[in-house]
């Protein structure tokens, strides 16, 4: 009697001291250890410029053995900048980027990449899937400036750099592509 009580009290214990996992583990099933990261995860960027603050929210795909142009970010196709949702631009500023004014707001940006030269598209629609696209709400599309990084880069990137007063640079980055257009603060 007393070792089925000790028996009856170490199942009750382990029971309520028991996390799911291991519950789920002593049902026949194998643990699968700490969850994985996701495949392109949440990042940002921002900047001050003359006070205001900019804002740039995307998902950071990998790079995982593809190549830019063909098997990722096909040249003459319009990419979300990112991955899953589409990339958002918040400005609490007017600004100019590129040859674009743009007023202060919300926004979705795009690129439309070639082997030659990229284009940033500013959009108007927000909020969507990133691979929901309507031409037909774009504030508009400005040129951007290449150049080639010394070393792969795995995760794409998005960053503000060069930042003087009210001027930054814009840069996408990826693979060995670096893609930048200056952004002023009015």
């Amino acid at each position: 009697m007393y070792l089925r009580s000790l028996a009856i009290a170490a199942c009750c214990t382990f029971l309520i001291a028991a996390t799911p996992l291991q519950m789920h583990a002593q049902n026949g099933a194998a643990m699968t250890g700490p969850p994985k990261p996701p495949a392109s995860p949440a990042a940002s960027t921002d900047v001050s410029l003359n006070g205001k603050q900019i804002v740039i929210k995307y998902n950071s795909p990998r790079l995982k053995g593809r190549a830019i142009g063909t098997t990722i970010v096909p040249y003459g196709q319009v990419w979300r900048t990112g991955a899953n949702p589409a990339t958002t631009l918040i400005t609490a500023s007017n600004l100019k980027i590129g040859t674009l004014d743009v007023p202060a707001g919300t926004y979705t940006i795009y690129t439309l990449p070639s082997a030659d030269k990229w284009l940033l598209i500013v959009n108007k629609q927000t909020g969507q899937w990133g691979t929901e696209y309507s031409e037909a709400q774009d504030l508009g599309r400005t040129p951007m400036t290449s150049k080639t990084l010394p070393a792969s880069q795995e995760n794409m990137s998005l960053s503000f750099e060069h930042t003087k007063g009210a001027t930054t640079e814009l840069h996408v980055k990826w693979g060995t592509t670096d893609e930048y257009v200056t952004v002023k603060g009015k």
